[in-house]
């Protein structure tokens, strides 16, 4: 098996967790509460302002040009969602005041902190690791719900979102990263696979983590 079939491997149940949560299932079936969803959005906003940081980090550790692009050019999906947040932050009225005084909830910090703390002591392939499971679960999240319910991209409200994550042009970046994983690590021992898979494992759990968080509206 590729590095990357490794790690989806291992993580299969808590990737299907992700599709069972009520807070997905509500985004698909278009009922979940719009103030669950606008906690949601707001803590997703301060996670991505984190995660913007661990792919800078990855571009001063880059040991070729093709991974310093890969890094770079991330941080510019990330601000593409960010459109996506900037168009719910306003349906939602949330202005940059609120953002700017709410606090990271404690999963987003603990999560954020751990991809910082992998970036500023691993490598490139490891960095890549850790935010392998926000880039690409959200594209499986998205399609397995248009696969479920067609009908969901036209929903008025939660549509944008769906169509975002599940659109040709988010899966073409996480071709280039896939890719990009499997390249660097195909001559890591087995010893430096398991360590990727700990991270993998780690940084998956957080993911259902913070679907939780924001079922629950958790601080």
């Amino acid at each position: 098996m590729s590095t990357v079939e490794r790690l989806l491997s291992a993580t299969t149940e808590i990737w299907e967790a992700y599709n069972a949560h009520p807070f997905v299932s509500g985004i698909k079936n278009g009922t979940l509460d719009k103030e669950k969803f606008r906690y949601y959005i707001i803590q997703d906003y301060l996670y991505l302002e984190e995660y913007a940081k661990t792919f800078a980090i990855g571009i001063a550790k880059a040991k070729s040009l093709k991974t310093e692009n890969l890094f770079a050019k991330y941080i510019s999906v990330i601000n593409g969602e960010l459109n996506v947040h900037n168009g719910y932050l306003a349906k939602l009225r949330v202005t940059q005041e609120e953002i700017d005084s709410t606090p990271r909830s404690l999963d987003n910090l603990s999560y954020t902190s751990y991809m910082l703390r992998v970036a500023y002591e691993e490598g490139e392939a490891e960095i890549l690791t850790a935010i392998l499971s926000c880039a690409y679960s959200y594209e499986i999240i998205a399609k397995n719900i248009v696969k479920n319910n067609p009908e969901s991209i036209n929903d008025e409200f939660y549509g944008d979102w769906i169509k975002g994550y599940s659109s040709n042009t988010y899966a073409e970046e996480n071709i280039i990263l896939l890719n990009e994983i499997n390249r660097l690590t195909d001559r890591y021992t087995e010893k430096q696979i398991k360590h990727l898979v700990d991270i993998f494992v780690i940084c998956s759990r957080y993911e259902l983590a913070f679907w939780e968080m924001s079922w629950r509206m958790s601080k």
